[in-house]
């Protein structure tokens, strides 16, 4: 085989939460084929998020497109023949009614999905706080504590909620960390 081949991004479906092991299969039957010259990478594209359950950060890897892998490769017909062999692949991509042969993306689109990849590689990471505007929250620390309230405002960079609890009967909106509340409902 020749190296001149010219390799673009494509996508892949395959099934919602199956992404991780149509990678590995597809990695592991590349690598018994011979096909590390035709496929360059296999790519998951995901993000770190941090959540805070319970008052405790717990980070996990997220896909940012659920049900979709990128290939770079050199599509041909022995390319298509192992996708199409993967479980829980669904196969190339394609758009349009009459499409037969799946459309590489657009060097735009890979630089902006590719760039989004490694930033979550370098310490980008998501907050993902588990509450929203009009949630009642009691709160479990803090000088408020055991006071329930609803959350007024969500403060994602400072991690901080306003609450409006009653104190002495009146409304009145506190500002609290997230980790100082818990659901009510």
């Amino acid at each position: 085989m020749s190296n001149d081949l010219v390799h673009d991004w494509y996508v892949v479906r395959c099934f919602s939460s199956h992404e991780k092991k149509v990678k590995e299969f597809l990695d592991r039957e590349i690598e018994e084929q011979g096909l590390s010259d035709k496929v360059q990478e296999v790519l998951v594209p995901t993000e770190t998020v941090v959540e805070i359950r319970g008052g405790k950060k717990k980070t996990r890897e997220k896909n940012f497109f659920p049900g979709y892998i990128l290939l770079n490769t050199h599509y041909d017909e022995e390319v298509n023949n192992l996708v199409q062999s993967a479980p829980s692949c669904l196969g190339f991509l394609k758009v349009g009614k009459e499409q037969l042969i799946p459309q590489p993306l657009k060097k735009h689109e890979v630089k902006r999905i590719i760039g989004r990849v490694k930033e979550t590689g370098e310490e980008m990471q998501n907050i993902e706080i588990p509450y929203s505007e009009g949630d009642l929250v009691k709160v479990i620390s803090g000088p408020f504590k055991d006071f329930d309230g609803t959350v007024q405002e969500v403060n994602t960079d400072k991690l901080k909620l306003r609450v409006l609890v009653s104190i002495f009967g009146r409304r009145t909106p506190v500002e609290v960390d997230v980790n100082q509340v818990e659901s009510a409902t």
